[in-house]
Order: C-alpha cells, then sequence, then structure tokens
C-alpha cells in the first residue's frame, strides 16, 4: 500500500482482510441498535411524547447503521471520510431526536438508549477510520449528548444536577471513544513497526533472487539434456563431423536465446511463469510492470498465484495487458498524468457466486492497495482493471 502519515493510517489499509473479518461485527452492532431503539421507543419511556419524532429517532439510527454497511464493504474500500460525517451527523441528530420525542422528566436511564448507541456507533468504525478521526467523532457526539440531557434535566429539575446528568449522558460515549482511538493508533503504530522490520528484506530482493533461481535452473536444464550429452557423444569419437558443428551451433543458438529472454523477463513474467507454465501470456512491450513499488508488487503476485493455483481457473484463459494510461483509455497524457494501467483477464470455470467465494478476500486487498479497481465478474470469467504511479 502507499505510503501515508502513520496518524492516518486505518486497521483497513494496514489489514484489508482483518477489517474484512470484522464487518460482520459492525453489522450486528447497527442491527442491534436499530432494534434496541426500536423497542425501547415502542414499550420503554418515561412520557408519551411525539411518536413521529421516536419514528424519526430509529429511521435516523437505521440510516447511520446502513451508511456504515455500505461504506465498510470491501468493494468499496477505503472507508471513506465523507462516510465518517455522515454517520455521526446521523447520530447527532437521532441523539437529539431522542430528547425532544419524549420531552419531559427523566425518571429511568435505562431508556436513555442512545447515549449508549453513540458510543457504540464509534466503536464500529474503528477498523476503518484513523484515530484522529474516531476522536473528534466521539467528542461531537459525547458534547450533542450532554447538551440534550443537560437541557432536559435543567427544565425538568430531579435529583441529579444538570452538570452530573450531561456528564453521564456523554461518559459511554467518551469511553468507548477513547478505546476505540486507542486501538486505532495502536494498531497503526504495530503494523508501521512490522512493515518496517519486513522492509529489511524487501519484495524486490525477493522476486531478484527468484530470478535469479530459475535462470540458474534453466541453465541447469540447458547443460543436463543438450551440452552434456553432446560433449559425451564427441569424447568418444575421433573426428568431429560438419553434423557435429552443425549440432554444436544449434545448442549455442538455444543458450543464447534462453540468455536474451532471462535478460528481458520481468518479475511479473516470472511470477507467471512460475505458477502457470507457459500458457498464461503478459502483453507489456514497455516494461511497466516494473514501475510498482514493493508493496503493490506483493499485492498483485499474491494474486496471481492464488488465481493460477485455483483449480477452477484455466491458465491457458490467463492474460494480462500493462498500457500507459492514455493508451489504455485513450485520454490524452495530461489527463491521464504519468500512470499505467494494468488489466487482468481469467477464464474460471465457476458460477459469479462461487468467483466471489474464491477471490474476495484478494479483491478486498487490492481494491485497499489499487482504489480506482474495476471488477467484472460474468459467467466463466474474472477482469479486472486498475491504475498505478509510473514513478
Amino acid at each position: 500500500m502507499r505510503p501515508l502519515a502513520g496518524a492516518r493510517r486505518t486497521a483497513q489499509q494496514y489489514d484489508p482482510l482483518g477489517a474484512m473479518g470484522s464487518r460482520p461485527l459492525a453489522i450486528v452492532i447497527g442491527a442491534a441498535s436499530v432494534l434496541w431503539a426500536l423497542l425501547v421507543s415502542l414499550f420503554d419511556r418515561d412520557v408519551v411524547g411525539s411518536p413521529t419524532l421516536s419514528a424519526l429517532t430509529v429511521i435516523l439510527v437505521a440510516a447511520s447503521a446502513g451508511v456504515v454497511f455500505a461504506a465498510s464493504s470491501p468493494f468499496r474500500a477505503p472507508f471513506p471520510r465523507s462516510a465518517f460525517v455522515a454517520h455521526v451527523g446521523l447520530l447527532a441528530a437521532a441523539s437529539v431526536a431522542s430528547v425532544a420525542a419524549q420531552w419531559g422528566p427523566d425518571e429511568s436511564a435505562l431508556n436513555d438508549f442512545m447515549s449508549l448507541i453513540t458510543a457504540t456507533g464509534i466503536v464500529m468504525v474503528a477498523p476503518y477510520r484513523p484515530w484522529t478521526d474516531l476522536t473528534v467523532g466521539g467528542l461531537v457526539l459525547a458534547a450533542v449528548n450532554a447538551v440534550t440531557w443537560g437541557a432536559g434535566a435543567a427544565v425538568f429539575p430531579n435529583q441529579v444536577p444538570v452538570v452530573v446528568a450531561g456528564y453521564l449522558a456523554a461518559a459511554p460515549t467518551l469511553v468507548l471513544t477513547a478505546a476505540a482511538a486507542v486501538f486505532a493508533w495502536t494498531f497503526a503504530g504495530l503494523a508501521e513497526r512490522v512493515q518496517i522490520r519486513a522492509g529489511s528484506y524487501s519484495v524486490e530482493r525477493a522476486e531478484r533472487d527468484g530470478i535469479a533461481a530459475s535462470v540458474q535452473q534453466d541453465r541447469s536444464t540447458i547443460l543436463a539434456r543438450d551440452v552434456a550429452p553432446f560433449f559425451a557423444e564427441l569424447r568418444t569419437r575421433d573426428t568431429i563431423t560438419d553434423t557435429d558443428r552443425a549440432r554444436a551451433r544449434r545448442i549455442a543458438d538455444g543458450i543464447r536465446r534462453s540468455m536474451v529472454a532471462d535478460a528481458d523477463r520481468t518479475w511479473f513474467e516470472h511470477a507467471v511463469r512460475t505458477d502457470g507454465g507457459e500458457s498464461p501470456t503478459v502483453d507489456d512491450p514497455d516494461g511497466l510492470i516494473a514501475r510498482l513499488d514493493a508493496d503493490q508488487r506483493s499485492v498483485v503476485r499474491t494474486f496471481v498465484r492464488a488465481a493460477l493455483q485455483a483449480r477452477t481457473v484455466d491458465p491457458a484463459g490467463f492474460h494480462a495487458t500493462v498500457r500507459r494510461a492514455d493508451e489504455a483509455t485513450g485520454a490524452t497524457a495530461d489527463a491521464s498524468g504519468d500512470r499505467a494501467v494494468l488489466t487482468l483477464d481469467l477464464a474460471v470455470d465457476d458460477s459469479d457466486v462461487g468467483i466471489h467465494r474464491t477471490f474476495d478476500p484478494y479483491l478486498a486487498v487490492l481494491r485497499v492497495t489499487f482504489p480506482d479497481l474495476d471488477v467484472a465478474v460474468r459467467p466463466s470469467a474474472l477482469a479486472l482493471r486498475f491504475s498505478y504511479d509510473q514513478h
């Protein structure tokens, strides 16, 4: 993934698969919040209040849960700040609507559900936003809770002072916001240190070592298959014939062709050849695939390996095309910038559901690494297209 400032990196960007695995929990929290708001509004309120505002409260809570459900999808990663702002805004509006709907003496704190829903609302987005956003959003919701419940306590006084009522309304959100922010900050710090340590043996070096080993193996094969038997035959003869000379030239030409191919081979062609044999094709006349950075290479390499080793994928149907963005899209060079476009086409002997089941985890990682990833799933086919800087 592209380097970003540590404070702005999220758990989803460092660990897309982990965030994908935590998404069901966010969905469960959202659904439980809606159900709780509905049940309390119907059966457990201090005053009759306004049914319309109570319904609006439930709708706003459901809308905030819907925003998180949509924005946390791995196909929309990373979780945008606009979705987080909308989520916090809807919860704040729901908090105000809840107090307005039951405007009157607050005889029991057990039915003041919004103070806890705003708290869990911050927790459910902890894997998707940096700690700074979580802190600001939590403080905003805590302030809204404190002001609304404090206003109610001021107009309808009871044995609890106004300041205490406001603090009690804000406390759950403050506590869980602190927990969510600490999680996001700690996770980002640990992940950053892991990446620094992993950088001591880079993907580029690993790929280079792999290509070198492959070249050595290919040359050893040529020596064992062609050169050694030829020399063994010459040792048993008294004279060298024209046929022997022609055979020696053929062997030498083969070695030269192999050396030229090895020199021109990119890490991507090596990866495809290693996992798919000679069947897959790579169309990259300008060698633009070499412009991917180390993180991007590891993600693409992982997907290629998984795809070519999947039992439903036909290696002969794998085709990769790399072009400059202006050539691939037809846009002008100024409009497309200094970018390249990689297109991957796969023949997959599976249904649409089966393709998603097999490749969704890899697509989640690709989506975070390449935000403009375009995925087309058709019967027995999968096509990917994304761009990257050539720097």
